[in-house]
């Protein structure tokens, strides 16, 4: 039976996210500890576990036909790669940071500056883009030590919360770009692998706008049931049902987690009570 093979993480932040998408989409996979490879029990899928920094090349020469991976390690080293869904998860950004005590605070100021990266080819791009001229020097790892032992004026390296910097002494000044987890496809993806991989989407895509929303149920004056259902667009349009007291409906409808405080506060101010908000599992449109 054919099978799609899809690439995840071995370890960290992104492999936990990658197998909570993949769980939350109804995939089973029995993967013990120190894998490297796993096949799903319910749908035709295998995963393998591979360094983050391997990933573009497995794609590449069509080892696997998908992967999950950092946006940021795709523009590194497969920006040939097409992505075909943003996966909103595994947020980051990549930074240019200096030590605290450094006189340098913006972009210009690193001119001539000594970089430490595990990123040369997206530092290189950007530094050529903006007319300025600077040292790299690759290392694989942590660079955060680097400018404390001597070795660089500055760093480029992937930030999340900003702890690992600040612990380091150290200040961001320029922000490249940011990222996030997306699914990438191997350019030598069979036709049948193809099939499954929309398959695949179609799920995820699902999950995706199940935890993008907030499904909510509130009761409303039947006098102002049109200004409050033009708050709520839904779906299509808003459930109105009515209530056993007379002059109520219930009115139940889906709102954009994002703008969920702002929508709430003017429910509020229109009339709206007894207003509930539950999560959504998935959402299939």
């Amino acid at each position: 039976m054919n099978k799609l093979k899809i690439a995840v993480q071995k370890s960290g932040r992104l492999n936990e996210d990658s197998m909570k998408i993949l769980k939350d989409i109804g995939i089973s996979i029995d993967n013990g500890k120190d894998q490297l490879k796993a096949s799903a029990q319910n749908f035709p899928l295998e995963v393998f576990y591979l360094r983050n920094g391997d990933i573009p090349q497995y794609l590449r020469d069509g080892v696997v036909d998908i992967a999950i991976i950092g946006e940021n390690v795709l523009i590194e080293k497969g920006n040939d790669l097409p992505i075909v869904e943003r996966l909103g998860f595994s947020k980051c950004k990549v930074s240019i940071a200096v030590p605290k005590e450094s006189t340098a605070n913006a972009l210009k100021d690193l001119e001539g500056k000594r970089i430490a990266t595990s990123y040369p080819n997206t530092v290189n791009q950007f530094l050529e883009q903006n007319g300025i001229t600077a040292n790299l020097h690759i290392i694989n790892g942590s660079v955060e030590i680097a400018p404390n032992i001597g070795l660089a004026d500055g760093i480029c390296d992937i930030v999340s919360s900003g702890s690992t910097l600040f612990k380091n002494g150290l200040k961001e000044v320029e922000v490249l770009l940011k990222s996030e987890a997306v699914l990438a496809v191997s350019p030598k993806i069979s036709s049948e692998n193809k099939t499954l991989l929309e398959k695949l989407q179609f799920r995820i895509q699902s999950v995706l706008k199940g935890r993008n929303s907030k499904y909510v149920l509130l009761n409303a004056p039947n006098d102002k049931l049109d200004d409050i259902i033009s708050i709520l667009p839904g779906m299509k349009s808003p459930t109105v049902l009515p209530l056993a007291e007379e002059g109520w409906s219930s009115v139940h409808s889906v709102i954009d987690k994002n703008a969920f405080w702002e929508v709430i506060d003017e429910l509020k101010q229109k009339g709206a009570q007894g207003i509930l908000v539950c999560p959504i599992e998935k959402m299939v449109l």
